[in-house]
């Protein structure tokens, strides 16, 4: 799993539900599955809180192919 997420080819994507609200994205493997610990401090709080905000401020999370930047 590891392998899949360091190499950064998938995002757990959590859309915002209203325009006037962030969305969230999280580094994972092809499966959807988050390395917490890779994440910072606060990339865990908000990954948390993303998935706490489900249905209320975002969207059920789709995993996507990371686009290249």
């Amino acid at each position: 799993m590891a392998n899949s997420i360091a190499a950064g080819a998938y995002e757990l994507r959590f859309d915002a539900l209203l325009a006037d609200r962030r969305s969230y994205s999280f580094p994972c493997d092809d499966l959807g599955h988050v390395d917490l610990d890779s994440l910072t401090e606060r990339g865990r709080l908000n990954y948390f809180y993303a998935r706490a905000m489900i249905g209320v401020e975002v969207a059920w999370p789709d995993v996507r192919a990371q686009m290249p930047h």
